[in-house]
């Protein structure tokens, strides 16, 4: 699509577009909205043959660009282009020349028209109503039964002093106001319409700005209802309440343009200085306490976290010493003096390997004794180990033996 406009204007530039018609004069008023819309008949191309066939580019007669205040936006929905914007007072009682190329996709043809456009002198109107609506595009205000219905809302119902001299003096699409677009490509992106008149606001209008106003501080509200609800959306029209503001001679100041423009009036304000202060008067900064207090309670903590860790470990060594001093295998000898009756204790070792050799006090080999016999030499006497003696060994030749 670049392309195509870059062979536009450079056809434009060097001459080889066919002019067909340079007499088309075209009118606007000061502070009232202008549209005009740009279709393949003004070019003499009766029909279309493929989809979007014609592309258009207008700009001011001899600059590559428009106005500042005149727009151009191509619809898919209408297959033409629309020139609109709101002319300023410093260029009234003057001519606007528009050079328009239009160029033919299908074979590539090239026409040129040129627009001459007359501003005429206008006072622009001091009371203004700012609405959104948000079930329609930009597009759809260039169709003129549509904004007629939206001035009989205000003329014949909520504003009736403004009948004589009503007009649409703003209309723009809410994305390029800085909206979002939205979620699903089938909805409306909403358009910002401004309505002005000479005439005071009525009571009506009054009422319905204060019954709006604790609205201004959201950024949206669709889901809010007024008790002119019913009127508007009558006719199609579904207002996002959180945008609609009257502006006048007499509104408050807290209360701007969409355009973010302010009037003159505002403008003559003398405006307040800024006067600095000293720099002996600037704080000063103390980093020695700031410092201190970011390090103090970190390290608290982490004194506190180590002594609980410390004391965890060593609770745990402790416990864990003791599993191993019970887990060795020691065996409690008992032996008995038969001279005083006193019984010795003596630890022996169930894993030393010399604990049978050193045993010599067994007294008999019958299978008949039923205690071991052991010295513990420790007295004279000998002693009874009290554990009974085990079963005779039988061998293997199956004789039965005992050993």
């Amino acid at each position: 699509m670049h392309l195509e406009l870059i062979i536009i204007a450079g056809l434009a530039a060097f001459g080889l577009a066919t002019v067909v018609d340079t007499t088309t004069k075209l009118e606007a008023n000061v502070g009232e909205l202008f549209t005009y819309k740009i279709e393949p008949q003004l070019f003499n191309w009766t029909h279309q043959v493929i989809s979007e066939q014609f592309r258009y580019r207008p700009s001011l007669k001899s600059y590559p660009d428009l106005p500042s205040w005149l727009r151009y936006m191509y619809s898919h929905e209408y297959h033409a282009g629309f020139l609109y914007g709101t002319p300023p007072k410093s260029i009234a009682g003057g001519h606007i020349h528009l050079d328009v190329v239009a160029l033919n996709r299908q074979n590539y043809e090239t026409r040129h028209v040129v627009i001459s456009l007359f501003v005429a002198h206008k006072f622009p109107t001091p009371n203004v109503v700012q609405m959104k609506i948000d079930n329609l595009n930009w597009v759809h205000f260039m169709d003129p039964g549509r904004v007629e219905n939206l001035r009989n809302i205000f003329r014949k119902d909520l504003w009736p002093g403004s009948k004589e001299d009503l007009s649409v003096i703003f209309m723009e699409s809410a994305v390029n106001m800085g909206g979002r677009l939205p979620l699903r490509p089938q909805q409306r992106e909403g358009v910002i319409v401004h309505v002005g008149s000479f005439a005071q606001f009525s009571p009506r209008l009054q009422e319905l700005q204060e019954e709006v106003r604790p609205l201004y501080k959201l950024p949206t509200c669709t889901y809010k209802r007024t008790s002119v609800q019913k009127i508007f959306e009558n006719v199609g029209f579904k207002l996002d309440w959180c945008a609609f503001k009257m502006v006048g001679v007499e509104s408050p100041t807290e209360i701007l343009y969409h355009s973010g423009k302010q009037n003159e009036e505002q403008q003559r304000q003398p405006i307040d200085r800024w006067m600095g202060i000293s720099r002996d008067d600037v704080p000063v900064r103390n980093y020695i306490d700031e410092f201190a207090f970011a390090f103090a309670i970190p390290g608290v903590i982490f004194a506190i976290l180590v002594g609980m860790l410390s004391a965890v470990l060593c609770f745990h060594h402790e416990k864990f010493s003791l599993h191993l001093d019970m887990s060795s295998t020691v065996q409690m000898v008992q032996c008995s003096d038969t001279k005083t009756a006193q019984p010795i204790t003596t630890l022996k070792s169930l894993k030393d390997p010399n604990f049978l050799l050193d045993n010599t006090s067994i007294r008999s080999q019958s299978p008949n004794n039923s205690f071991y016999q052991l010295d513990c030499g420790t007295s004279v006497g000998g002693s009874l180990y009290a554990r009974p003696k085990p079963p005779p060994y039988k061998g293997n030749n199956g004789l039965g033996v005992d050993i």
